[in-house]
């Protein structure tokens, strides 16, 4: 058995079925299968039991995942113990990023960093900010969008103002009705989308919401003219001379989503995590 295999066992069971476990590791479905039915006859048992809806463990399955857990746990710590004790930068670096910033800011990041320490291993999740809020200790950095994370060391990256764009006029002393588009978020942006156009329902109404899966989605909708939307400042410094806009302001202070920087205490004791925070503490990010 390699640690693949045991990765992929505990990827079939986090993700449920075959299909989206094949998406998430960026192998076919075929594939995933026969290594599946490979680690059965290894082990001379059935460890799911395949239902219409989701792969189920079964007792034997229970006990072969727990075995996994310990062997990809004990791999990190000694990966990380001769991290550390080594005296050139290596290991893995596993990282959790909002999906903003590392569509916007990690790759140039990253390019320095990898070209620096060609020996790190990358190991990288994006998302939504809530999700990797509930998986935050699975990874030695977050890098998060909205409020920090309570137990853990918490840096403030950048204050990222909020922005409502159309391609029709802001009218003064007049009520605009349009269209919201509304891109996939956490819950935090949008208690601010609502909590601004609550307080400002005498001069902006949205008529309908559209909903859509992404923020680079929701620029061109707005674009093309299908309604307003609302967009940090960091992904749309281009449309400011282009679109008509008004900063987001409640009680005379901009509404912005505040981006972190979090990680569990001790952590910078591995090498390759203390270069990559203070690679990220070094960027200028607006």
């Amino acid at each position: 058995m390699k640690i693949e295999d045991y990765e992929l066992l505990l990827k079939l069971n986090e993700v449920g079925t075959i299909r989206g476990t094949a998406k998430a590791i960026l192998i076919s479905q075929p594939a995933v299968t026969q290594r599946l039915k490979y680690i059965e006859e290894y082990f001379e048992e059935s460890i799911f039991i395949r239902t219409p809806k989701k792969l189920v463990l079964t007792p034997a399955g229970e006990m072969i995942l727990s075995h996994a857990r310990k062997v990809v746990d004990q791999e990190e710590v000694i990966k990380s113990s001769l991290a550390q004790s080594s005296e050139e930068v290596q290991g893995t670096l596993s990282i959790a990023c909002s999906s903003l910033v590392s569509q916007r800011f990690l790759p140039s990041i990253l390019a320095d960093y990898t070209k620096e320490f060609p020996k790190v291993a990358i190991d990288l999740v994006t998302g939504i900010s809530e999700d990797i809020k509930r998986g935050h200790k699975n990874y030695h950095v977050c890098i998060i969008r909205g409020e920090k994370l309570k137990d853990s060391v918490c840096t403030n990256l950048f204050d990222d103002p909020l922005y409502i764009f159309d391609t029709e006029p802001f009218p003064k002393n007049k009520l605009k009705e349009r269209p919201l588009i509304s891109f996939k978020s956490d819950d935090s942006m949008h208690e601010l989308v609502d909590n601004w156009l609550y307080h400002h329902q005498d001069e902006i109404k949205p008529v309908k919401t559209i909903r859509v899966d992404q923020i680079e989605t929701c620029k061109q909708f707005m674009k093309q003219g299908l309604g307003m939307g609302v967009l940090p400042k960091s992904v749309s410094d281009s449309m400011m001379d282009e679109f008509p806009h008004i900063s987001m302001k409640l009680n005379g202070e901009r509404v912005t989503r505040d981006t972190w920087v979090c990680y569990q205490e001790g952590v910078r004791k591995l090498p390759q995590v203390d270069q990559f925070i203070s690679a990220v503490l070094s960027e200028n990010f607006l």
